[in-house]
């Protein structure tokens, strides 16, 4: 089980990011159990949804207070992923694309209430995918913010991703959006930054028209669907919810490794 949650290439490539436990010269305390089967523990629970309790307490321990730790690694494991598809040349930045789903959620951290689920308070994940689909930068926000302000620090959150040849990069070279992003400031915005773009205006054209671009985030909406917990929020803190959403991440970009 723990192999096939943490396959070994994933798990040397986690052990580059993971931080050294530190050692206990006096003794004592509980025994520790290893970062591997920690991680997979957090993979088994992002992937089926259930609950920490329901683990059973002799291969994971009695709460997820310790995978809560290492919920940072997982980001910095989805950059390192993205890094080695970049070096192989296996990243598309010719034309990208960035939308967002909104998630149910309990009442926490970066939530709010639905305008278009009766007022119900839920969380929005918004993503911005290479032209194949790769999640590049992912974040959260309440379900009542605006699309439009999430595109700007959405395309700052772009990690600095290693080429095939030259210098590294984080800025595409198209973007692509639906109605949602439609105003002047942000098109300014992108031009300023060297980023050309294709956005739907709302009352001149229909956003179908950039399916035949867009609908490769349609598709990776529909990979993160797949990773259950996400589905709906639990977890009062934002880090943690944004920490599911790398590790639903981190296997979309791992397949490509694979291939």
């Amino acid at each position: 089980m723990v192999e096939r949650l943490v396959p070994d290439e994933l798990w040397e490539l986690f052990q580059r990011v993971v931080p050294e436990v530190p050692s206990r010269p006096q003794g004592g305390g509980r025994r520790r159990h290893g970062d591997r089967e920690v991680l997979a523990a957090i993979a088994f629970v992002a992937t089926s949804g259930c609950t920490w309790q329901q683990l059973p307490s002799a291969s994971f321990g009695p709460s997820g207070a310790t995978a809560h730790r290492r919920f940072t690694e997982w980001a910095k494991l989805h950059r390192l992923v993205l890094d080695e598809l970049g070096s192989r040349g296996e990243l598309d930045w010719s034309r990208c694309a960035i939308d967002s789903v909104n998630m149910r959620a309990l009442k926490g951290d970066l939530t709010g209430p639905n305008p278009v689920d009766r007022g119900k308070y839920g969380s929005k994940i918004h993503l911005i995918t290479e032209r194949t689909g790769l999640p590049l930068s992912v974040g959260i926000s309440g379900a009542n913010l605006h699309d439009s302000q999430a595109l700007i620090p959405l395309v700052k959150g772009i990690p600095p991703i290693r080429s095939r040849r030259g210098c590294r990069r984080r800025r595409p070279t198209k973007l692509h959006a639906d109605k949602g992003y439609d105003y002047d400031h942000l098109r300014r915005w992108l031009r300023g930054r060297g980023i050309r773009h294709r956005i739907a205006r709302r009352g001149v054209e229909s956003s179908t028209r950039l399916g035949r671009h867009r609908w490769t985030i349609e598709r990776t909406m529909s990979w993160l669907a797949g990773c259950r917990r996400p589905h709906r929020r639990y977890e009062r803190k934002a880090e943690h919810f944004l920490a599911f959403t790398s590790i639903a991440c981190t296997p979309i970009c791992y397949r490509r490794l694979t291939k």
